[in-house]
């Protein structure tokens, strides 16, 4: 493989589209943790940013492939919108030198943020990699994808210089939740032909979509509790789900969507926030 084509694959398998999945949580939790201006921009959170923008879904997604490359091989995802992987040794070295250069976040954030960033590598690489591979056990996937706002509770927490609220701790966790396992929902078919257990196979598509219902409105509650606002607005995701269901529209073309509305949601957030450290 040419030196640019290498580099066109590592972009295709670190998932562009999602990379505001981890990157975003980071700057909503700078947002909501600053008291000034000055807390927003400092080397700490812009090495939180910069790494969870790319090489932080280089390593989850590096690693995630190279666990899966047999499954994915009937996968029809990886056809167009995603890459398989193709087992090339300096690609590998890339996704393992993008996980030890995860270190930077602990020597850039305080201690309080490390139990996060911890939790982010630990759940990131066994999520995939035996001995664990949560993905494989049903419910267990699901659970273990609240990987994905531990870099925005680590960024609160480096701002702030304490812990996020509880609440809204469980609230993203359960929206993580709901997101994951819809995003599985069109892989349900080929992880049944694969052999492979997740938490929508083991429902069905119906009962998944219930379940991530049931997820989003949870999400919602409990954000409720830190502000009615909150709450408000992460009611768009159980109305969205409930709304992709009742139409009948592909759930394949369906999920494309999210993050577009990820992105909107997270935006409202973080401006808000600005908003309320603007204007007090």
């Amino acid at each position: 493989m040419s030196d640019p084509g290498r580099l066109r694959y590592l972009l295709a398998l670190s998932r562009p589209r999602f990379w505001l999945y981890l990157a975003g949580p980071v700057l909503v939790g700078v947002a909501f943790a600053a008291e000034s201006v000055a807390d927003l921009v400092t080397p700490g959170t812009a090495v939180a940013f910069a790494y969870f923008l790319l090489p932080a879904n280089v390593y989850l997604y590096g690693v995630n492939d190279a666990f899966d490359a047999e499954i994915d091989a009937a996968n029809p995802k990886k056809d167009d919108r995603e890459a398989r992987w193709r087992g090339d040794p300096s690609v590998a070295a890339v996704v393992v030198a993008c996980g030890l250069l995860g270190a930077a976040t602990f020597l850039a954030l305080p201690r309080v943020a490390w139990p996060y960033l911890a939790g982010f590598f630990f759940l990131g690489t066994e999520y995939s990699a035996p001995p664990l591979r949560f993905k494989t056990t049903p419910f267990l996937d699901s659970l273990s994808n609240g990987l994905y706002i531990l870099p925005g509770a680590a960024a609160f927490a480096a701002v702030a210089g304490t812990h996020p609220p509880v609440a809204a701790l469980v609230g993203a966790w359960f929206w993580a939740m709901g997101m994951h396992t819809f995003s599985a929902i069109p892989d349900v078919e080929p992880d049944r032909e694969a052999g492979v257990r997740t938490t929508a196979t083991f429902l069905g598509e119906t009962r998944t979509y219930a379940y991530c219902l049931a997820c989003w409105l949870a999400a919602a509650a409990a954000f409720a509790l830190v502000d009615v606002r909150l709450g408000a607005l992460l009611s768009a995701y159980p109305v969205a789900v409930f709304a992709v269901f009742r139409s009948g529209v592909d759930v394949e073309r369906a999920y494309w969507w999210y993050p577009a509305l990820n992105t909107v949601v997270g935006a409202t957030l973080t401006l808000g926030a600005l908003w309320r450290l603007v204007n007090g």
